[in-house]
């Protein structure tokens, strides 16, 4: 995908992890994007290591596999945030 796939993308799957889990209010526009992208390379991993194909373009699939790294990626960062 070209880079402002990715970015499309990233902003999606990112705004809507941020909305699943109540965080909207703390995430901007660029945070949302990284998120998102990020999100993509976690949701790949944990595909990957499932067995499972990782992401194949902007579908319903990987925009799946990238709101499960989203996900993770926010429980985790919050997780972390309050064990400090």
């Amino acid at each position: 995908m070209g880079i402002i796939v990715w970015i499309v993308f990233g902003a999606l799957v990112g705004w809507v992890a941020s909305l699943i889990l109540g965080t909207d209010n703390e995430h901007g526009a660029l945070l949302n994007i990284v998120i998102g992208i990020a999100g993509a390379v976690i949701g790949g991993w944990v595909m990957t290591y499932l067995g499972e194909s990782t992401i194949t373009g902007f579908n319903f699939y990987s925009f799946g596999v990238a709101l499960l790294g989203a996900l993770i990626l926010i429980v985790g960062v919050q997780a972390i945030r309050s064990m400090s």
